[in-house]
């Protein structure tokens, strides 16, 4: 089976943590629960630290700070209508199609689940499925569109074993 996440790790904790193993899950978790078919798809994640993932927020957000997690889609899929469903890429017949990159950082998510009282690897599993939704065209920023994502990430972890994260 080829695997549906390139892991790319500049931070060696990620490599202890099991970076790999949880981007494949995540990643797959979402696309079953979407309808896709892993086969068909690429998505690209880089394991790194604070000062990596602050470097890359502010190069494209201009927000010279770090944070836990961020995405890049390879294509704009978001619904016109604020709660509508995300138009869903079709798999690619002779490569697979790319989804799009995901980051994220050691340090942010480390004291992050330390706060938030969650257990590190359940925290990393949300956020790598927030990120991948993301790919997809789901995103938060209209009321409705962060209604519809936020049901879609609670119920992918709950299938995957992980209490809702807004709760």
């Amino acid at each position: 089976m080829e695997p549906l996440v390139d892991v790319v790790i500049e931070d060696d904790r990620w490599k202890t943590f099991g970076l790999e193993a949880a981007a494949e899950a995540a990643g797959r978790a979402v696309l079953a629960d979407l309808g896709l078919d892993p086969v068909g798809y690429v998505i690209s994640c880089l394991g790194c630290d604070d000062a990596r993932i602050a470097g890359l927020n502010a190069d494209f957000r201009g927000k010279p700070a770090p944070t836990n997690v961020l995405s890049w889609p390879s294509e704009e899929r978001c619904a016109e209508a604020d709660g509508g469903t995300p138009d869903l890429p079709e798999p690619g017949a002779m490569m697979p199609e790319e989804l799009g990159d995901i980051a994220i950082a050691w340090e942010t998510c480390a004291r992050e689940a330390v706060e938030q009282g969650k257990a590190m690897a359940d925290h990393v599993t949300h956020l790598l499925v927030h990120g991948t939704l993301h790919l997809l065209g789901y995103d938060h920023i209209r009321d409705n569109d962060a209604l519809l994502m936020e049901a879609t990430e609670t119920r992918i972890l709950a299938g995957m074993g992980i209490a809702n994260p807004y709760d």
